[in-house]
């Protein structure tokens, strides 16, 4: 058994049940668990390895609960920058139907290595599309070699073009086959038990590219082996208006209808949400990934957080995909879902310190899981030291606060089941110029 002491940190903001914020503190890791925490003084001096934080504040590693990585290939592109989401779609898929498991290996490194560095520590991530070969242990290898605590969803799109769907008839599969490919993946890669690297969720793209079939099977093939299941839903009022003319119900009422409500079940996006939907989404205790970033850049509104965590909503943040965000920051995504909620509610909505649990505790209960998401004894050794001494945080009063208000920065250190993967703001152990030369000749050959 290894041990590991972090000491002398200006401040660790521990996120646990009493919200502690310890000055001088000192976390004490053993192995790939949280051993300790508390003032400097009251830690032991020794271990296996010390890493002094004198200058840096600690946090719990952050949780993302909505991701597309193979979307970093196709980012920013012209044709789609001035998009809403469903010609923003249609653009996209032609280009995302020459995915080869390459592809999503390399884009699935690019777009970790992004949040790793911004502060992530654990993510989902949401791959619907299976082309030329590609499978989910293409993106799974990626999570494995860099360490990153793990989420993928095995996707799936099933109603096309010829059937009254949003996709084309060309990046589609047979039903039969995604359920088997499910269940496979569950059976090959899903590990239930506490501090787990990997837990597969179940995840069919969106009321209009999968038919009520599919989502019926898929949530009980989820619910037979105990897995989550997460989806699109209310993103954008052209949804809405599918659901309405195809099944003749709102997207959350369609969901209800096919049994996709529970605390086994999440939501990126949530925008369009009446009160009452609101009200069964927290009686159901079903969770929301609020991707405010992408939600702007489409255009698609501003969802009502406010009013989902006043009536007991579980919201956590994410991301979303690097093709409508466009990048895959978390910090950032932390100050634009303070932000944009102020934009709406004024500047008493959401404050610095709720916006950062929303990104730690409340993406731990969006996955329904009590071992991350706060710096607390028992808990996975999943934490990140921001450094102080930098010109954005210069003249700022609030540390705990500066990583919201103040420009978004890399973290200093990020350590992820006890190990370091960010270490002096660079990633270890991963040669990330050779990627990105690949990722931007793979994304160039997509794109011609």
């Amino acid at each position: 058994m290894s041990t590991l002491l972090l000491r002398n940190a200006s401040l660790v903001v521990t996120m646990d049940e009493q919200r502690r914020e310890i000055q001088d503190g000192a976390v004490l890791i053993r192995d790939n668990v949280i051993e300790a925490v508390g003032p400097t003084s009251d830690l032991p001096t020794q271990a296996d390895r010390i890493i002094n934080l004198r200058g840096k504040m600690v946090l719990p590693g952050m949780v993302n609960t909505h991701h597309h990585l193979y979307q970093t290939l196709t980012r920013c592109l012209p044709s789609t920058q001035n998009a809403p989401l469903f010609s923003w779609l249609q653009t996209l898929y032609p280009i995302w139907a020459k995915l080869k498991p390459e592809a999503v290996y390399v884009s699935a490194l690019v777009g970790l290595a992004e949040l790793v560095l911004s502060g992530c520590t654990t993510t989902v991530d949401q791959l619907y599309l299976f082309p030329n070969g590609v499978r989910i242990e293409d993106e799974l290898r990626a999570a494995q070699e860099l360490g990153v605590r793990f989420h993928p969803c095995r996707g799936s799109m099933s109603l096309g073009e010829s059937e009254g769907g949003l996709p084309p008839d060309e990046v589609v599969e047979d039903e039969g086959s995604i359920l088997a490919d499910c269940r496979r993946v569950i059976e090959a890669h899903h590990d239930p038990d506490p501090y787990s690297m990997c837990r597969i969720m179940i995840a069919p793209c969106s009321p209009f590219s999968v038919t009520t079939q599919l989502l019926r099977s898929s949530r009980e093939l989820a619910q037979s082996y105990g897995v989550q299941c997460h989806t699109h839903l209310a993103e954008t009022l052209d949804e809405e208006e599918f659901c309405q003319e195809k099944y003749g119900r709102r997207p959350v009422q369609y969901m209800a209808d096919v049994g996709w409500l529970g605390d086994d079940v999440s939501y990126a996006h949530g925008i369009h949400l009446a009160d009452e939907e609101m009200k069964l989404l927290a009686e159901t205790d079903t969770g929301v990934a609020h991707c405010p970033t992408s939600n702007m850049r489409l255009g698609s509104g501003i969802a009502p957080v406010m009013r989902m965590r006043e009536i007991g909503v579980k919201v956590g943040l994410a991301v979303d995909g690097s093709a409508s965000n466009d990048s895959s920051h978390m910090l950032n995504e932390a100050r634009m879902a303070l932000l944009l909620q102020r934009v709406k509610h004024g500047p008493t909505a959401l404050s610095a310190r709720q916006v950062l649990e929303m990104a730690t505790l409340g993406g731990a209960a969006v996955l329904g899981r009590d071992d991350i998401g706060t710096v607390a004894t028992g808990k996975a050794a999943d934490l990140i030291a921001i450094d102080l001494n930098r010109i954005e945080y210069s003249g700022a009063g609030d540390i705990v606060a500066a990583p919201v208000f103040c420009g978004p920065v890399s973290v200093e250190l990020s350590i992820i089941d006890g190990r370091v993967l960010v270490e002096g703001g660079r990633l270890v152990g991963l040669d990330l110029d050779s990627v990105l030369r690949r990722h931007s000749e793979i994304a160039s050959q997509m794109r011609g």
